[in-house]
């Protein structure tokens, strides 16, 4: 049901979304609201459907490139400098044989993360990473940040211990106020 409300919320959000103009001089036509208006040039800035990844691993000069194609051109235009990223952060990974904490080769794992949608089971639970579970959603308390840093520090299976246990954990174990159990579900800023 928890899933069903957080699904439900997004759908919300992306109404509410859709609906709201810049236009300050908007005016209803006689009898309703105006549909909304998408006549124009839109030109996409910025996306983040996975938290630091593209903090990590875009160069640079490249970010705000990456922040423009659209998800379905990522993989083939990034995938690379990911992967050389990758390496460079924890060079066990330059080894073909050995996998993360997910099985992948540092390829396959850049590979999926070049393409930074969130995906969304609509017949599984909704996770980040919850040790079987991968790239399922996001749950408000999923701790993304920890996750992300165990699959690329920490998480080499060929490794008899972690590369950095040091940099695996984010040490944030928990949200700084207790979420709602209704919509809009964050807690209110303090």
């Amino acid at each position: 049901m928890k899933n069903l409300k957080y699904i439900l919320s997004i759908v919300a959000i992306a109404a509410l979304t859709i609906s709201c103009s810049s236009d300050d001089d908007f005016t209803p036509a006689q009898g309703g609201p105006a549909a909304p208006d998408f006549s124009g040039v839109f030109a996409q800035q910025d996306q983040m459907g996975r938290p630091a990844v593209n903090t990590v691993f875009v160069s640079g000069d490249s970010k705000n490139m990456f922040n423009k194609t659209i998800p379905t051109q990522q993989n083939a235009a990034f995938q690379s400098m990911f992967q050389t990223n990758l390496e460079g952060l924890s060079p066990a990974y330059a080894n073909p044989e050995d996998t993360n904490a997910l099985g992948l080769t540092s390829a396959e794992f850049t590979g999926l993360l070049a393409t930074d949608v969130l995906n969304v089971s609509l017949d599984g639970p909704t996770t980040f990473y919850d040790g079987t579970n991968v790239l399922t959603g996001r749950n408000l308390t999923d701790d993304v940040i920890t996750v992300e840093l165990i699959l690329i520090f920490g998480g080499e299976t060929g490794l008899t211990a972690p590369e950095f246990p040091g940099l695996s954990n984010d040490n944030v174990d928990a949200n700084d106020k207790d979420f709602l159990n209704e919509f809009p579900y964050l807690a209110s800023a303090w």
